[in-house]
């Protein structure tokens, strides 16, 4: 597998090899996957390892993700945030992207070597909105950042 490599003019060189998502509210509202998602992250997948993690509220993640190259991770009780956060520290925080948009993923936006917050129709938390490094329309938006890096270089150069 490759890896998705960047050169950011005076940020430096981001070599991504994995990329973890938050489902609901970022890649599906209500339980229900959005449109565009399940073809970019199978063209991602040839790149990236591809990580979703879920509390699964509406009990669809594995459901609604069964045709995407990649694995669904379901959290457990409670705190999520803290559990997102150790997620990225075993897969390495300078070679993950995350994608999120609620509270429970502020800890994970930060800790990555890039993190994308989704401003979706569930909305966005604020704590969110400002952990992230990149700040994008939709989930669609945010992961065709990823497909057309040199968007990255354009968002995120000094």
């Amino acid at each position: 597998m490759d890896l998705l490599t960047v050169e950011i003019p005076g940020r430096g060189k981001l070599e991504i090899e994995h990329l973890v998502l938050d489902f609901n509210g970022t890649m599906a509202v209500d339980g229900t996957l959005l449109p565009g998602v399940e073809e970019r992250l199978n063209t991602l997948s040839e790149q990236l390892t591809i990580h979703i993690l879920t509390a699964d509220t509406f009990g669809t993640g594995q459901q609604a993700c069964r045709n995407i190259r990649g694995s669904v991770h379901i959290l457990s009780p409670g705190e999520g945030s803290t559990q997102k956060e150790a997620f990225i520290t075993r897969l390495g925080e300078n070679r993950t992207a995350t994608v999120g948009n609620g509270t429970n993923d502020t800890r994970m936006l930060k800790k990555a070597a890039l993190g994308i917050v989704v401003l979706g129709p569930e909305g966005t938390s604020v704590q969110a909105l400002l952990a992230a490094d990149v700040v994008v329309r939709d989930i669609c938006d945010g992961l065709d950042m990823l497909l057309h890096p040199k968007r990255l270089v354009a968002t995120l150069r000094t």
